[in-house]
């Protein structure tokens, strides 16, 4: 198989001084995390938009508000919440069938251009959505549309970002580091809610072109100055015992972390064939891919239906007998993302501490059932418990996402089964993302449709599908307990009874 190419990043050639030995490997990991970072969080904050709009493009309230909405055709007729659920599956579903094929192909190029590809097609086709505004365009033809091609752009990101943080990052830690970066999900989140809805008075068109434009921007950046590899840089892996060192140029720069030893054969030329990118049915057939996979699509059908309808049913709610403006409710539900990043850390800490991630995650989603269940009931006596049932059921919602979208992947996807094969990692994460968003596709569709019976029927259909989300991983949560009392690590082989598959 040919060896994909990679070119250095011109931020790199015009500032010399960012390489090697001016710059340590701390300095460029730091970096990368910061770079990786903002790329996904800028993907999501362009991701925010139809969510705060939908108040706005959608049916009238029936209501003794004094709102004057006339909504946006075809979305304000009978059928406009159907229509908005449609545009959310057109969106999520092309985003989960091409995310199957972003990290098939992430693998095999450039990682540093196609992430940069994906934000620009991004940033280009929201702002496209938006431009429907100014050109008064009612055709839904036109919004399905654009929002397919902004799907197939979005799913390259993920694969990317992940690969190229499993290449600069241990294992040591990795539950709790990926933790803190994961919550650029959130942050995004926050971030395209408050700028979609802060721009909201002048037309819902500048709400997709904002977010649209700060994709851009941040591709930019990603293009000048992301390194998808330490060796790259000329950072060289070297063996010692069981330590790591980190060479730059042949000068040492001190151990860094310690590692199997049988990780070492990375390094050994015989091991050449392990860099080879991983088939995609045989990254299916990898021990713990399957349960987590599955697992995510439940997670993310609950996640991703608060994240497109949340202000819609704040808004349609009243809190304290009043119903909340537009922008009131965009903001407001910032609050569920900010629990998700408390949630992402406190799992990702939690599972590095017990070295069970399914335990961790399992437990995460078990407590979010009574959670919901608060939220729906008690949420709209007042602000107050509005605010903080909103919160604990986005960190409980949100942090067994977070921990299986990073850390697990990154597990998987380097497990010793395939000797740490970091050309497998983009497969595996773009197999068990791609899964779980085709639950995303499902979750927003699916309330679209059952929020015209009543709410109370979506809050069921989440608490089901969360039920049925930690199902998938009693079995996996059970066997990291067999092994944690057996004092062994968790992914040097994992679990070959949950999965039928044998060690050699």
């Amino acid at each position: 198989m040919q060896s994909k190419t990679v070119s250095l990043a011109p931020g790199f050639i015009l500032v010399p001084t960012l390489k090697p030995p001016h710059k340590t490997l701390i300095f460029h990991q730091i970096l990368i995390f910061i770079l990786t970072f903002l790329a996904y969080a800028s993907f999501h904050a362009s991701r925010k938009p139809p969510s705060i709009v939908k108040s706005i493009l959608g049916p009238t309230i029936q209501s003794n508000s004094s709102s004057t909405d006339a909504g946006w055709a075809p979305f304000n007729g009978p059928e406009g919440t159907r229509r908005l659920g449609e545009l959310d599956l057109a969106f999520l579903s092309s985003y989960a069938i091409g995310m199957y094929f972003a990290g098939h192909v992430g693998d095999r190029i450039d990682l540093r251009l196609f992430l940069v590809f994906g934000m620009l097609g991004s940033g280009l086709f929201t702002i496209i959505f938006g431009f429907g505004y100014w050109f008064d365009v009612h055709l839904l033809a036109y919004f399905m549309g654009v929002q397919v091609v902004c799907g197939v752009f979005q799913s390259i990101g993920w694969p990317c970002v992940v690969a190229v943080v499993g290449n600069w990052f241990g294992k040591d830690k990795r539950g709790l580091i990926m933790g803190v970066w994961n919550s650029h999900t959130s942050v995004g989140n926050i971030i395209g809610s408050i700028v979609a809805s802060g721009v909201l008075e002048f037309g819902w068109g500048w709400s997709f072109l904002v977010p649209g434009v700060l994709v851009i921007v941040v591709g930019v950046l990603v293009f000048c100055f992301l390194v998808v590899s330490p060796d790259e840089l000329g950072f060289e892996m070297m063996e010692s015992g069981k330590e790591i060192e980190m060479n730059v140029e042949g000068e040492s720069v001190g151990n860094l972390e310690k590692i199997e030893s049988e990780e070492a054969g990375l390094l050994e030329n015989e091991e050449s064939d392990s860099l080879a990118a991983i088939g995609f049915l045989e990254a299916w057939r990898l021990p713990g891919v399957a349960p987590f996979a599955f697992c995510l699509f439940f997670s993310k059908l609950v996640a991703y239906t608060f994240l497109y309808w949340l202000p819609f049913y704040m808004r349609h709610t009243a809190v304290a007998g009043v119903h909340l403006s537009h922008k009131t409710a965009g903001i407001l539900s910032t609050l569920f993302d900010i629990g998700g990043v408390f949630g992402g850390v406190m799992a990702g800490f939690i599972s590095d501490i017990i070295e069970a991630r399914a335990v961790t995650s399992v437990t995460f989603l078990l407590l979010s059932i009574p959670a919901l269940i608060l939220y729906r009931v008690y949420g709209s006596v007042s602000m107050v418990s509005n605010i903080a049932l909103m919160f604990l059921s986005g960190l409980l919602v949100n942090g067994p996402y977070s921990l299986i979208t990073t850390a697990v992947a990154a597990d998987l996807g380097t497990q010793d089964l395939i000797k740490g094969n970091s050309r497998a990692l983009a497969t595996v994460t773009a197999i068990i993302d791609g899964t779980g968003s085709v639950g995303a596709a499902l979750g927003p569709l699916l309330a679209g449709y059952i929020s015209t019976r009543g709410w109370n029927s979506v809050f069921l259909m989440l608490i089901v599908a969360i039920f049925f989300a930690s199902l998938f991983l009693i079995r996996v949560a059970k066997s990291e307990i067999e092994r944690v009392n057996e004092g062994k690590g968790l992914w040097s082989g994992v679990t070959t009874r949950c999965c039928g598959f044998s060690r050699q």
